[in-house]
């Protein structure tokens, strides 16, 4: 379809998609099969990348080696992550996001299916890296699509559906997994992965939607007037094509930031079993069952997160603050076994709250224009805030002990809620 002749303000004509490929929703409503599939893919995702330590005894004697070191393919998966997004990500830059989303998803499942095979310890290395450069392009093109999906509106809904998919990775994938493993073995889990992982590169192709509103619209209309665009306010009204174009500084203020309560946060999680062994002996089940109420606490505040979406700046602030407060509730949570599941449940419900606000609220200072290097921004930041986190509550635990970690990750992450507050005076 072409236009000819067209006068100033009138609406540039758009080819209609091939047929046969999902059309572009509207960007005022939320396209729920696109999100739903996404949200699958980031639950394959996360159970991929924590598989390992479901299997860990099992997989261990099946590879010849020690615990430690199976333990350390989850380590070095968020290193590749890390180190790789980024370039990844410009390898990939102007190719249809979709494409790359569905190629990501079956490059882990080739990643899954070798370690499967994998005869040595060595060979399932060398899987597992290419799984891990799959996932880190994978999350940071994921988000940039859902970005792209809707409008600044319903930006804080989506990421939190999507994120659901993450959360639900943690409380039910990698469980599921360990139950696979037990009744037909370690390598029966990765096979299983290898098959979902196609089926859901197929789904990606099949049901996921091109973007509703091309990055280059949403910077400016055909007018070229800076007029509204994408449902969004106008530039320097407040609305996130203004705040994109405060410059970097404050984006990377606050991915520092948030960062840094990551570190803090996941610092204690890495002990949370040596943290809460008094309120999980008094549960049946006992540590299983309490890490089973901490997921869903989770799950439930990514679901509270979804809610309060356009309130994305003060609802981090809170968030974070509130998760300062419950990490240092952890050094009172031998109490009694009433106040330490109150406790673990409160960490787990602001927590969960935490990754969707800070998600949102990158990808809004972003703006359009900066959205792919904030979706590579964003593994990157978690994955390198777990890495760092883990490293330094190891330190501490090894020369003070773990009653050390409540309070100072309670000031490591306080600090940061408070520098998140300074920073975000003009909220988004």
């Amino acid at each position: 379809m072409e236009t000819t002749g067209m006068t100033p303000g009138q609406p540039v004509a758009v080819e209609p998609p091939p047929s046969g490929l999902p059309v572009a929703p509207s960007a005022d409503v939320l396209p729920w099969p696109s999100l739903l599939v996404l949200g699958a893919g980031t639950l394959l995702m996360v159970t991929a990348e924590m598989l390992p330590t479901a299997v860990l005894e099992q997989m261990s004697t099946g590879l010849g080696v020690a615990e430690s070191s199976t333990g350390m393919l989850v380590s070095l998966w968020a290193a590749v992550v890390v180190v790789l997004s980024f370039p990844l990500v410009r390898l990939t830059r102007g190719r249809d996001r979709r494409a790359v989303i569905a190629g990501g998803l079956a490059v882990l499942a080739l990643s899954s299916a070798l370690t499967a095979l994998a005869p040595t310890f060595q060979l399932a290395v060398g899987a597992r890296i290419l799984g891990a450069s799959a996932v880190g392009l994978l999350w940071a093109t994921t988000n940039a699509h859902v970005a792209d999906l809707v409008s600044d509106r319903l930006l804080g809904r989506a990421v939190a559906v999507v994120l659901g998919g993450a959360t639900l990775g943690m409380v039910v994938g990698t469980p599921l997994a360990r139950l696979v493993a037990d009744a037909a073995g370690w390598r029966a889990a990765f096979w299983a992965l290898a098959v979902l992982g196609v089926l859901s590169a197929v789904a990606v192709r099949l049901v996921v939607a091109r973007a509703a509103v091309p990055a280059a619209a949403a910077l400016v209309t055909s007018t070229g007037a800076g007029e509204p665009t994408a449902g969004g306010p106008a530039p320097g009204s407040g609305g996130p094509t203004g705040v994109a174009r405060r410059g970097m500084g404050q984006l990377l203020t606050v991915t520092a930031l948030v960062a840094l309560v990551l570190v803090g946060h996941y610092g204690a999680y890495t002990y949370i079993t040596r943290l809460t062994e008094v309120p999980a002996d008094a549960l049946p089940g006992g540590m299983s069952a309490l890490l089973l109420v901490f997921g869903l606490a989770s799950a439930v505040g990514v679901a509270l997160a979804g809610r309060l979406g356009d309130r994305t700046g003060s609802a981090l602030v809170v968030s974070v603050a509130a998760t300062a407060l419950t990490v240092l509730a952890l050094g009172v949570v031998d109490t009694s076994p009433a106040v330490g599941i109150a406790v673990v449940v409160a960490w787990g419900v602001v927590s969960g709250g935490m990754p969707p606000f800070a998600q949102t609220l990158i990808l809004r200072l972003a703006g359009p224009e900066r959205r792919s290097f904030a979706g590579a921004l964003i593994p990157v930041l978690f994955n390198g805030g777990i890495a760092v986190g883990a490293a330094l509550a190891s330190w501490v635990v090894a020369g003070e002990g773990v009653t050390a970690l409540p309070l100072l990750g309670a000031v490591v992450v306080g600090v940061a809620a408070a520098g998140l507050a300074v920073s975000l005076r003009r909220a988004v």
